[in-house]
C-alpha cells in the first residue's frame, strides 16, 4: 500500500439500527466474535492507544491502534501501524442511517508506504482483507 494509492473503500448496508451496528464496531465482546479475536480492549475515545499481535503468512504482525477521531453513534478513526514495519495509515468507519437499516463506509488511507516485500502489505491484499471482514464477517455477526 502506498501514499499514492487512492483510498480503499468499502461499503455495505446492515439491516440493523446505528445503534447496533456502532456497539458492534466499538465494544470489545462484539469486535472479538468479527473482528480479531485477541484485542485485548478497546476504547472509542481520542488517545485511546491498543497493541496486539496477528500471525499471518508465517509472520507475526503487532497491530498499533491510536483512536484519533470519534463522534459517538458516527464514526471512529484510528492510526493503523505495525509494529516493526514501514508504513502507516488511517481508518475511518462511517455509519449513516438508512430506511430500517445503516450505511456502514470504511476508509482506508495511506500516508506512510508500506514495505513492498510483504504480500500482506499488498493494495490487494488490504481490499481483500476490508472486504472479508465488512461484506462477510461483521455481515454475518449482525444477521
Amino acid at each position: 500500500m502506498k501514499r499514492v494509492d487512492p483510498p480503499i473503500i468499502v461499503e455495505e448496508t446492515y439491516n440493523k439500527p446505528i445503534d447496533t451496528v456502532w456497539r458492534a464496531i466499538i465494544e470489545p465482546v462484539q469486535m472479538r466474535k468479527w473482528f480479531f479475536d485477541n484485542i485485548p480492549d478497546f476504547k472509542p475515545e481520542v488517545g485511546f492507544e491498543i497493541e496486539f499481535d496477528v500471525e499471518a503468512g508465517g509472520r507475526v504482525f503487532p497491530h498499533q491502534w491510536k483512536i484519533t477521531k470519534v463522534e459517538s453513534g458516527k464514526l471512529i478513526e484510528y492510526n493503523w501501524k505495525y509494529g516493526g514495519y514501514e508504513g502507516d495509515a488511517y481508518v475511518t468507519f462511517e455509519l449513516t442511517p438508512e430506511e430500517n437499516a445503516t450505511l456502514l463506509r470504511l476508509t482506508n488511507i495511506v500516508v506512510e508506504d508500506f514495505q513492498d516485500d510483504i504480500p500482506e502489505f499488498k493494495r490487494e491484499s488490504c481490499i481483500g482483507g476490508w472486504n472479508y471482514f465488512i461484506k462477510e464477517r461483521l455481515k454475518k455477526y449482525l444477521d
